[in-house]
């Protein structure tokens, strides 16, 4: 069985002390899994992602990455992982190249295999010729795609992304497919959220299903989808709610 890359143990989250934002929420994202993670809005998506990635606090349950903990080692954590939320927020005022050089150098990248990252991953995202451009200047899109070859530099063991086809063309989202399938292959191991029900039944191995911030579905995607699409599943999970 391939080894648990990212292990959520019991993660509550309240942020008013009264109701639970994320409740009991258990689930192992193991190497070479493509797993999507499935919700409306505000069920708990992006709560959870942001505490895997260390950036939000939490009192009850744990989260592993890599057998680390997120909450006794966060630097070590994050080390191992990329996170992408759903906008973006870079540095506007660095050129492109700036600001990956800069994330090169946060996670102490050497020279030549950052040279060569990012010249692999900016051509794939067809960003090559803007990286002189100030990121201030980019479309949504654009920073999209910087964001995603920034989280490519330091080759993380963990990816986590918030929603990461919205505002990509149909072009980046097909090569951003391939970049989660390679990573996956080399043993690293993809958590992402998304509206997209097409995309996480055609792409995921493995899916959960989030519901006013509990765990309602969780598994190999084609057993969780059944003889039904995943749309008709997601639909009657919610109970009819469009």
């Amino acid at each position: 069985m391939n080894t648990p890359v990212l292990e959520i143990s019991h993660y509550t989250k309240s942020y008013d002390g009264k109701r639970n934002a994320v409740s009991d929420l258990s689930l192992t994202v193991r190497e070479g899994d493509i797993y999507g993670f499935i919700g409306q809005n505000g069920a708990g998506k992006t709560t959870t992602l942001r505490a895997c990635a260390g950036i939000l606090d939490f009192r009850e349950g744990d989260i592993r990455i890599g057998g680390v903990s997120v909450r006794q080692d966060p630097v070590r954590c994050k080390q191992m992982t990329a996170y992408i939320p759903d906008n973006p927020d870079l540095y506007d005022f660095l050129t492109g190249i700036q600001y990956l050089n800069f994330v090169a150098d946060v996670y102490g990248v050497e020279k030549a295999v950052r040279k060569e990252r990012i010249a692999r991953y900016a051509a794939m995202f067809r960003i090559e010729g803007d990286l002189g451009s100030l990121v201030g200047a980019y479309s949504h899109g654009m920073k999209q795609k910087l964001a995603v070859t920034a989280a490519l530099l330091h080759a993380p063991k963990l990816l986590l992304l918030d929603e990461p086809f919205v505002g990509l063309d149909p072009e980046a989202a097909f090569r951003l497919k391939e970049v989660f399938r390679e990573l996956c292959a080399d043993g690293a191991a993809i958590f992402f959220s998304t509206h997209v029900l097409d995309v996480a039944e055609k792409l995921c191995g493995r899916i959960a299903i989030i519901k006013d911030g509990r765990l309602v579905a969780d598994g190999n995607t084609d057993e969780v989808r059944g003889d039904e699409s995943l749309d008709q599943v997601f639909l009657e999970v919610l109970g009819g709610e469009s």
